[in-house]
């Protein structure tokens, strides 16, 4: 009887929240898993045993041995092929990923023809950004009988936690050429480049913010059919996003791709702790409506990005484990709506939805 839940990377920041609270709801049967017998071991002395450790290394093909009673694989961890992945959907084990690398989940898409044959599903775009902002754009692209563009704005506190994984995902894209799609073509642009004011509402205001790497852009221009869609990214602090911009645009950002400039940067800003705890997302979905031009808008406000970030793992994991969804690999608006995380969304987030600037609906 495959009832292993095994998340991989499940001893970092964000598996290590994701293996506690699965741990409470199937205690016994989740493994936090990892190259570190030791960090794993720590976690799990750490529930009680609710948590089991395991040791594993995605890159050694022996690695699917532990599949065999797995009913789920949680993916914390970014990945450069689709090896252990396709090992999953070969032993019919489920799969989620928490990953952001837009170019990666297309490989995995593309392996949907072998989860479907082995009874296997796969969601991808887990998460606040891909994720909750992919239900934000759902639930607005809804409201409107054309959507013709839609734009994704991401503010994140600069007092949050956030893990090395994490940072060193933001550093390693500061420089970053990348895919979006404009008038149902892709083309090419860079990251902090093309900045635009964003109104995050009351709280925080209007704030500058520019591209950058997300993969739900990539996603959504696909599986809502939207002809322009595009994130950005800035963060509470005016300043350091000013910062970013000016590196990008001075050059400097290059200097990145040197691994010792490249590790500085990522422990310092690990270091910082000045700002808010707080994170927010502004959706902008613009089309037509009765003939006329319309403007839907989401807004999101919340604290604790990562931890936002476990709790839609866990939630679209807890689903997976008690329904049966039609095998294949899937984005997460392609199986969920906001609605089905509206239980534990209200205590977590406060979110409201406007049509043309009235008031449509809050979470």
């Amino acid at each position: 009887m495959k009832n292993k839940i095994v998340v991989v990377g499940g001893y970092g920041h964000v598996g290590a929240t994701i293996c506690k609270q699965l741990g409470e709801r199937y205690p016994g049967q989740v493994y936090a898993a990892g190259r570190s017998a030791e960090r794993a071991e720590r976690l799990s002395r750490e529930t009680g045993g609710k948590v089991k450790p395991l040791t594993l290394d995605i890159r050694n093909p022996a690695a699917s041995d532990a599949l065999n009673d797995a009913k789920l694989v949680i993916m914390c961890l970014d990945q450069t092929d689709t090896g252990f992945v396709r090992s999953c959907f070969r032993n019919g084990t489920h799969y989620i990923d928490v990953s952001a690398n837009g170019a990666f989940l297309t490989q995995v898409e593309r392996c949907g023809p072998e989860a479907e044959a082995h009874g296997a599903t796969a969601v991808l775009s887990i998460g606040l950004a891909p994720g909750l902002t992919n239900l934000l754009a759902l639930e607005a692209s809804k409201l409107l009988e054309q959507v013709h563009e839609i734009d994704i704005t991401i503010m994140l506190g600069l007092g949050d936690q956030h893990g090395e994984a994490a940072i060193a995902w933001t550093v390693d894209n500061l420089h970053a050429s990348f895919e979006v799609i404009r008038n149902n073509r892709s083309v090419t642009v860079k990251s902090f480049t093309d900045g635009r004011v964003a109104d995050f509402g009351a709280d925080f205001g209007r704030k500058k913010a520019y591209r950058f790497p997300f993969s739900d852009q990539q996603t959504i221009a696909r599986t809502l059919g939207v002809p322009t869609v595009s994130t950005r990214l800035c963060f509470d602090s005016a300043l350091v996003t000013a910062l970013a911009a000016g590196l990008r645009t001075s050059g400097a950002a290059g200097f990145l791709k040197a691994d010792w400039v490249r590790q500085a940067a990522i422990a310092g800003i690990g270091k910082l702790h000045f700002g808010e705890e707080r994170f927010a997302v502004k959706v902008d979905a613009r089309g037509s409506k009765g003939k006329k031009d319309a403007l839907a808008e989401c807004f999101l406000q919340g604290i604790h990005q990562s931890e936002m970030t476990a709790k839609m793992a866990v939630s679209v994991a807890d689903a997976l484990c008690r329904i049966t969804f039609p095998q294949g690999v899937y984005h997460i608006e392609q199986l969920f709506e906001l609605s089905d995380m509206r239980k534990w969304l209200a205590k977590e987030a406060a979110v409201e939805i406007r049509l043309d600037g009235n008031l449509h609906s809050t979470v």
